[in-house]
């Protein structure tokens, strides 16, 4: 089946909005995190491990699994679910901003991107249509359309350009999708330009999407430029469709993305920090490889419901990560996952009660209270 989208409600006060995403796999509320599995694996976690988080929505990476183990091989396996074993929605990307950041910029052509694989230095190329087939035989929920990810900043006209290349590689997308149980997200792009991020998302818009995805940003600009492009693009937006920001994952951006109208969020972020010895708490983040946590014997976080905090403490964990045992990375993986999982369930609540704007506001005096 396609992905549905309901809305259910919108807080008064702003473009925050609630509403459930009907998947494959189930109904799921919305705003959500979505972990990241980049190669049929959210780093260090199980599916099991992922189902106590409350996980909805998984990412995998087209790219990654396009060069390994290859769409064919997962295909023959009976797709990704049963692949990786996660008995959940999952939504693949195009692989575009992995092959754009191995690019040169004259390796970027009308049909497609020419680069080097990052494994073995081998020529490789990816127009919109391989995309297309990797992700219909990966067999996702939700396939996203192959779209040029220019840097930041780039002139105007780069990126006019850049958007039309990208519009044109949607519809070839659109083209030849031929998966019926799986969606097909279009992306708006446009970098800080107002009437390019219109441009782009009216223009996505009349092609036919099963959902929206809001992408060029976190690229390196500062968070106002960053909001600025999140404001530029919703409101050209249906409102009978989600609406996903890619690749943004802090939490007070997750907050200020729900607050410009955006459902779904993706990031690295959660896995990646812990296994640098880093947690988020709601006083801001934590490194655990600091000296002050060798005898505290408190959980991360003392009112989080996560598997780490039920059962360990930041002096445990600690010894964990300076004696680089493994099972460090994968609590504070565990404790990272949920939090922002559970931000998320706490932002519906308030957009429930039309006091999102406040959620905002306590949200930020916490985490920052410690740097003041």
């Amino acid at each position: 089946m396609k992905v549905k989208y309901n809305l259910i409600c919108k807080d008064k006060n702003c473009m925050a909005r609630h509403g459930t995403l009907e998947t494959n796999y189930g109904t799921y509320e919305t705003p959500m995190f979505m972990p990241v599995g980049t190669k049929a694996t959210v780093k260090l976690l199980t599916p099991d491990e992922l189902y106590d988080c409350n996980s909805g929505i998984i990412l995998s990476n087209t790219y990654h699994l396009w060069l390994r183990p290859g769409p064919e091989l997962i295909d023959k396996a009976g797709g990704l679910h049963k692949f990786m074993n996660y008995k959940g929605p999952i939504l693949t990307d195009s692989g575009g901003f992995q092959v754009f950041s191995l690019a040169k910029p004259k390796d970027i052509t009308e049909e497609g991107v020419h680069f080097k694989s990052h494994l073995d230095g081998s020529k490789l190329f990816l127009t919109p249509e391989e995309s297309i087939r990797v992700q219909n035989l990966l067999d996702s929920d939700i396939a996203m359309s192959f779209d040029e990810c220019p840097p930041f900043p780039v002139t105007h006209e780069y990126m006019e350009k850049s958007i039309e290349r990208t519009l044109r590689w949607a519809e070839r997308g659109k083209k030849v999708h031929s998966n019926p149980r799986q969606s097909l997200f279009g992306i708006v792009q446009g970098g800080e330009f107002e009437d390019l991020r219109k441009k782009s998302a009216l223009e996505t818009v009349k092609i036919g999407f099963d959902g929206y995805s809001i992408g060029g940003t976190s690229v390196g600009e500062d968070k106002e430029t960053m909001y600025k492009m999140i404001d530029y693009s919703t409101k050209y937006l249906p409102e009978d469709k989600v609406r996903y920001l890619m690749g943004v994952g802090d939490p007070i951006d997750i907050i200020e993305g729900v607050i410009r109208g955006v459902d779904l969020f993706d990031c690295v972020l959660s896995t990646r920090i812990a296994r640098h010895g880093n947690a988020f708490t709601r006083n801001g983040k934590i490194n655990l490889r600091n000296l002050k946590f060798r005898e505290d014997f408190t959980p991360i976080e003392e009112d989080c419901d996560c598997y780490a905090c039920r059962n360990f403490t930041k002096g445990y964990i600690r010894h964990l990560i300076t004696s680089d045992e493994l099972l460090g990375g994968r609590l504070l993986s565990i404790h990272n996952t949920r939090f922002l999982i559970k931000l998320t369930e706490e932002i519906r609540e308030a957009i429930k009660e039309n006091r999102m704007l406040e959620y905002r506001d306590k949200f930020i005096e916490k985490y920052y209270a410690n740097k003041k």
